[in-house]
Order: structure tokens, then sequence, then C-alpha cells
């Protein structure tokens, strides 16, 4: 008797766990659904949006403007009122030259000068004592030329003389040294005690203005005239991107596009000027440059995990239908926009398009779903 009881025990468990496993089975993602059990999805709306098309190109970082410090007379240094890296303003004083030897120059000068002046108002008495006589015929008319000819040499040896003198001090003024321009002293400046010549390889300084940096790009030829374009449009500016792709503080604008092509590589010369607070661009650094190269006022977008493929390859959304039915839909791509894609055409502004569960949909009939919004599943508690 109780041999015969224990299979009939066993039979019951089975058939009153039959039902829970029929249900684990259709709730493996990816399975068909079987009989009623609908296909679960989550679905976004679609509408159209303004979409900036943007190309990321690497740069390289420049001063707005570099001046080298280069003497205009020699001499010992024997002052400098900077060090690296300090910022300074145009007018201000960054070395002195020793002006010992200039001033000698600038008194033989006023010697000469002075010289020319005596013998010029000599050589004018004379010219008026000669017209005197020559009114009286005392003389004869070539030493009256001869006379007037003095004053003329007089006067050019005076006006020699004094542009002579105007130099030297000039000379003397260039013997302190001022920044033309307001911005940082760069690194290797020359010291106390060193020779200044006019005309050597070094300069004795470098200021730069980094209040405003280019950033310098090279540009395929065929895509001018649109980053050209879609930069008139977009009042955003042009982003850019410092290291881990973290953007700077400012957006920059489109400076100077150059008019020639590099024919080796089919590119051009692009400019882009940002201003630059916090000195976070520094001259040297290579950075990279969203250019925008498009703007699509009505852009359909959808996420790049929505996007499905057939045996062929091409592109594919679910899409709901009015009734709670879903189906596959061929679909165009566009360009990728961050982790969205554009759809240039198959969809329209106002479809449902599955966003999750859209690969439990198969190729062919529509099969009813039950759906949920991306809201709702954000404010869900169901896994």
């Amino acid at each position: 008797m109780t041999c015969l009881l224990v299979p009939r025990l066993l039979l019951i468990c089975c058939l009153a766990a039959a039902p829970n496993l029929a249900s684990a089975v259709e709730a493996v993602p990816g399975a068909e659904p079987a009989g009623d059990q609908l296909v679960q999805l989550m679905v976004v709306t679609l509408t159209s949006e303004r979409i900036v098309l943007s190309d990321t190109i690497p740069g390289r970082v420049a001063a707005s403007r570099r001046v080298e410090i280069r003497p205009q007379v020699g001499g010992i240094l024997l002052e400098r009122r900077v060090e690296e890296g300090m910022r300074v303003a145009a007018g201000d004083v960054l070395f002195r030259i020793d002006p010992a030897p200039l001033q000698a120059d600038l008194a033989t000068a006023e010697a000469g000068l002075a010289r020319a002046r005596a013998a010029e108002a000599l050589a004018r008495n004379g010219l008026e004592r000669s017209d005197a006589l020559l009114a009286r015929n005392a003389t004869s008319s070539e030493k009256n030329d001869a006379a007037r000819n003095d004053l003329a040499q007089a006067q050019a040896n005076r006006a020699e003389a004094q542009a002579i003198l105007d130099r030297r001090r000039l000379d003397l003024e260039f013997a302190t040294l001022r920044a033309p321009i307001a911005g940082h002293v760069a690194a290797g400046l020359a010291d106390v005690g060193a020779l200044a010549t006019p005309g050597a390889d070094r300069a004795l300084a470098v200021v730069q203005d980094l209040d405003r940096v280019h950033v310098d790009l090279r540009l395929p030829a065929s895509r001018l005239a649109a980053v050209r374009a879609a930069a008139l449009e977009e009042p955003r500016g042009i982003e850019i991107l410092i290291e881990g792709d973290r953007p700077h503080a400012r957006p920059g604008r489109l400076q100077f596009s150059d008019v020639n092509v590099d024919p080796g590589t089919g590119t051009v010369s692009v400019r882009v000027e940002v201003e630059n607070p916090g000195l976070a661009l520094l001259p040297g650094m290579y950075v990279r440059a969203r250019l925008p190269r498009g703007i699509l006022p009505e852009a359909l977008l959808v996420p790049e995990d929505a996007v499905l493929r057939d045996g062929t390859g091409a592109a594919q959304v679910v899409v709901l239908s009015e009734d709670g039915q879903a189906v596959r839909r061929r679909v165009t791509l566009g360009d990728a926009v961050g982790p969205r894609v554009v759809v240039t055409s198959g969809l329209k502004p106002g479809d449902v398009i599955a966003i999750r569960g859209q690969d439990r949909v198969a190729e062919g009939e529509p099969v009813p779903v039950a759906v949920r919004t991306a809201d709702a599943l954000s404010s869900s508690v169901d896994p």
C-alpha cells in the first residue's frame, strides 16, 4: 500500500509545479511569446529637435600675441625688473642697458650740433657782407656765389648734426626696454650682466598675451564652406575640449581661415579665438575643437540601442501602432549625436518607438505588446 502511494504523491507535485515552470520559460528575455503572453516594451514618443552636427578636430594652442624683446642698442644689462611667468602691462620696464657709452655719444652729438650752428651763423654773416659789397660793385658775382654756397653747406651740416643728435637721444631711450604689450613673461629671460647685442639669435625675453588664445586647426578643404556657414548660424560658439574631454570655460569663435589649400594633404588652416580665464589654455597645448558643420532644425533622433538589424544589415526600429501592436520598420540612419543617431527617413514626429525589449519583436506580422513609457519605468520599483 505504501509503495502505491509514493508514485501518486510524486505525480501530484509535478503537476503542481508545471505552471511555474512554464511561466519561468516565458519570462526568459528574447523568448517568443506563448499564447496570450504579451511582449513587454519600453517606448518613447518621437519629437523633432534642433541639432548641430559637428566634427571634433585636434589643434594646438598659440598666444593671441607674442612679442620677442630684442635690443636695438648694444651694451651690458645693468637691471632686470621682471621674472619668468610675471604679468606685465604695456609700457612696464623690463631691462636697462648700461647708458654710459650712449650718454657719451649723445654729448659728442650735441657738441657736433653746436659746431654746425656756429659754422652756419658764420656763413650767413659772410653772405650778408658779400651781398652788400655786390650791391656797391665792390666784389665779384663769383665770390658772392661762393659765399652763398658756403651758407648752404653750413645749413646741411647743421641738419646732419641735428639728425645725429636725435639718433643718439633715441639710442639712449632704447637703453630702457619696455613691454610693448600686456601679457605674461615666458621662460628664458636674459640675466643681469649679459651682453645685449642687436641682431642676436636669442631674444632677451618673450611676452605673450594669454587673455585670449588661438587654437590652430587643420580642416579638410571640402568641409570649409559648411563649417563657415554653420559657425555663423550657431550662437553658442565652438566648444574647446581639454584633456579628458573636459570642456573649456569659454566657447571660441571662428576668426580666420587660410585662402590656400595644402596640395599634399588637401587641408586648410583654421583659427579659433578663445577667451582664456585662469590661463587654462597655454601655448603649445594640444586640444580638440568641436566645429559645427551643419544644423538640422527638425531632426528625429533615436537611441543607438533602439536600432535593430535585419539579415541584410539594414537598420530597423520597432514602432508601436495605435491598436497596441508592435512591428519592425526599416529606417535610414544619419549622423550619430552622442548616444543617439539621426533618422533621416522611415519615421515621423509622433511615432512611438521601443527603446527596450524591442529585440523580442520578430520580423513579420505585428505582435500585441504591453508597454511602459520611459517615465513610468523610472518611477517603478519593478526591476
